[in-house]
């Protein structure tokens, strides 16, 4: 009885309860783990100067560049099935070995500094992978009704997360959080496992279960060669770059007036993970109620346009009165519109492509790409600031940029039905 009234209220079949479920856990430990350690990592930022936080986005930017040969590496030897687990095992034993650093020498800079790259490295990797593989798994109609409950699980453990890291980082410290972390990674991977063997016991009439079970084949550079040859996926490459310019004017805006109305270290990371806290409980009711409804009935189209709108109009409204009240309210709306609508909807263009492009070109989109918009946008607002002297010219930058991302959405979801309504995947 619970369970009928479960599905029907999710929007779901009476078998899709068991994938969603798995999807939910793959998300809720993987976000569980990455937002214990968040706040930590922006209470760095801010220790390193909000002035040089360019430089810490151009260092990400280096690193997952450098990273990503190593995953094409991966994703063209090792089974496809098994990419996420080899990735996450990797990711695992890194945690292993910053706990064991933080112990030796717990107020090194230096290694401060490497883990707030790493973070930012893993988490786009980590995440981007986990999406793949539901892609991979799922077709663009089961999509739309399973991941946005799906989607739940990241905010559910993005607000436990958080909550974990500060109930628990007085007895275990920062090591313990992240062995802690590497322990529900290695449970993300399981749970990846159990929706991976519900697909087999349930393949859809075009699914080869024996193609999962060979490697992608190809170069490192793949997903590169990818995104270049196809107008599709460089169109999915803008869309990524406008919301992550969108994404970087808020983030540095946010060190700077937490900076200011928050000079302790402690206050800033109470602050960071009371706004995500409050993010993520929002976009819970609106991914399991709400987000799956509105793209079966209206498409994709509504979830990529109304929030980029939103954006813009808190971007606006920033310009003309600066101050933090006016930011929480934009960033909350911005990121519990983003987790909650625009992500299970840019993950739903990613079911048009092939195989071998939901892995290697969609993980080179979702972190070469957007760290490659980080970096310039982080740089864009540091020189309109110098110029401008106060951040409203910066907020209206941000704002004409969220119209043109806006655009994109609309026209990339135009192109994801004349796709879907076809046979063959986007090159």
């Amino acid at each position: 009885m619970t369970r009928r009234l479960l599905t029907r209220a999710l929007g779901l079949q009476a078998h899709e309860a068991r994938p969603v479920l798995g999807g939910f856990a793959l998300f809720f430990l993987l976000f569980c783990g990455y937002f214990m350690l968040r706040p930590v990592r922006e209470t760095m930022g801010i220790t390193g100067g909000v002035d040089n936080m360019h430089w810490l986005f151009t260092g990400t930017f280096v690193a997952t560049v450098a990273a990503m040969p190593l995953f094409g590496w991966i994703a063209s030897r090792v089974a496809r099935r098994r990419i996420l687990y080899w990735v996450y095992g990797f990711f695992a034993a890194n945690l292993v070995l910053f706990a064991l650093g933080l112990l030796r020498a717990p107020d090194d800079v230096w290694l401060a500094r490497g883990f707030y790259v790493w973070l930012s490295v893993f988490n786009m990797i980590a995440i981007s992978l986990a999406w793949s593989v539901l892609v991979d798994l799922f077709s663009t109609g089961e999509a739309k009704r399973l991941f946005p409950a799906v989607a739940a699980g990241a905010s559910a453990g993005g607000l436990a997360g958080p909550l974990l890291g500060v109930a628990l980082v007085g007895a275990i410290g920062h090591a313990g959080l992240l062995l802690l972390s590497a322990l529900l990674l290695g449970g993300a991977g399981i749970a990846a496992w159990r929706v991976q063997r519900w697909r087999d016991a349930h393949p859809l009439a075009t699914d080869a279960a024996h193609g999962r079970a060979r490697p992608l084949g190809g170069n490192p550079f793949a997903g590169l060669v990818d995104v270049l040859r196809s107008p599709y996926m460089l169109g999915i490459a803008l869309f990524v770059v406008l919301l992550a310019s969108a994404n970087t004017f808020l983030y540095i805006e946010q060190a700077r007036l937490v900076e200011a109305a928050f000079p302790d270290k402690a206050a800033q990371t109470r602050v960071f993970g009371l706004i995500d806290a409050t993010v993520q409980a929002l976009a819970i009711v609106s991914q399991l109620f709400i987000t799956g409804r509105i793209a079966q009935r209206l498409g994709i189209g509504v979830l990529l346009v109304g929030v980029p709108l939103l954006v813009g109009a808190g971007f606006a409204w920033l310009a003309l009165a600066p101050t933090f009240g006016v930011f929480v309210a934009v960033m909350i709306v911005r990121r519990a519109g983003e987790y909650g609508f625009m992500r299970p909807g840019r993950e739903m263009l990613w079911t048009a492509v092939t195989d071998s492009a939901k892995y290697k070109a969609k993980n080179f989109t979702d972190s070469v790409v957007y760290r490659a918009g980080d970096m310039a946008s982080a740089w864009v607002k540091t020189g309109v600031d110098a110029l401008s002297g106060t951040p409203a010219l910066a907020m209206l930058v941000g704002a004409a940029v969220c119209v043109a991302w806006a655009a994109n959405g609309h026209l990339l979801a135009k192109a994801q039905a004349r796709l879907e309504s076809g046979s063959t995947p986007a090159a």
